[in-house]
């Protein structure tokens, strides 16, 4: 493996005893990538952060940040990375601004210029105590502490939970903005639209394997939508339905064809009410990452 790249595994695997964890990821970002690392709850993702932050050893595998074993030079690793975790825990009693100087202090920086920039995009009260914020402001508390040192390297495990969609916005052009200037995004997510628009590339972890790496386009070039009709509990007769589920008056289904065709069988049904949406992502594994995960776990 080379230092080009801001994130490297290979073979990477851990396993809690007899529980599954990780098993096999190879995983290669280039400095420079807005890589989105999705999959549902449970498969694998925040494993592989903290192996990746070496806040927990592999069983087997390797990896490295800039070219460097996270084992091997832990702090200066870490020095160039900015880290958010899943779930923002902070020291009770101190206010948010205590707990924005005390994170630089860390990390030796004055960081208040940049933190204060932050705090105005977000809509943060820097004097309020952090036991007494909602879930959505300690997420924007986590969110700076992460990003108010403009770190090379940013690794985000499910950055925008509890946060309205107005700030959520905000976010996601702060990090286009820091990657525009050369910075490394590593954005963990369960929410495949967020990846969809904001990401350039990512990776598909399920069940503690990769499935599949490559450009976001590529990957979500599926076309496919979830419909859930209720009054009815059969799907129209057409080509491109799969997936189907009934239950209390209701259908949901996976649909890959024209909306036009869809609009014009529906109008003969007794449809009472509908909802489309993206299909979720253990949707999309079982039905268009069949092949590669069935490759995968026979390997």
């Amino acid at each position: 493996m080379t230092g080009k790249n801001a994130i490297e595994t290979r073979g990477l695997t851990k396993r809690y005893g007899r529980a599954r964890g990780i098993t096999d990821v190879d995983l290669t970002v280039p400095e420079g990538d807005f890589l989105g690392f999705i999959g549902p709850n449970g498969a694998g993702k925040s494993t592989t952060i903290r192996i990746l932050l070496g806040l927990i050893a592999p069983t087997g595998g390797e990896a490295r940040i800039f070219g460097e074993d996270v084992r091997g030079k832990r702090t200066e690793v870490l020095a160039r990375i900015g880290y958010m975790p899943s779930e923002a825990c902070f020291y009770r009693g101190m206010r948010v601004g205590e707990v924005l100087k005390y994170s630089a202090g860390l990390r030796k920086q004055d960081c208040r210029e940049e933190a204060g920039r932050l705090c105005e995009r977000l809509e943060l009260d820097v004097g309020k105590r952090v036991d007494q914020l909602s879930l959505g402001n300690r997420k924007k508390v986590s969110i700076i502490c992460a990003l108010q040192h403009n770190p090379e390297l940013c690794i985000l495990d499910e950055p925008t939970s509890g946060l309205d969609p107005l700030i959520q916005r905000e976010f996601y052009r702060i990090l286009q903005e820091r990657n525009k200037a050369g910075a490394t995004i590593f954005l963990s997510s369960h929410v495949l639209s967020e990846i969809q628009k904001y990401c350039r590339h990512a990776a598909v972890i399920r069940e503690g394997r990769i499935l599949a790496c490559d450009s976001v386009e590529s990957l979500g070039h599926t076309n496919a939508k979830n419909v859930t009709l209720w009054g009815v509990t059969a799907p129209p007769a057409l080509a491109g339905i799969r997936n189907v589920k009934a239950e209390d008056g209701s259908v949901s289904f996976l649909y890959s064809g024209e909306a036009g065709e869809l609009l014009k069988a529906l109008a003969s049904l007794p449809v009472t009410d509908i909802n489309i949406t993206e299909p979720d992502l253990e949707e999309i594994f079982m039905h268009y990452y069949k092949e590669e995960a069935h490759d995968n776990i026979e390997a």
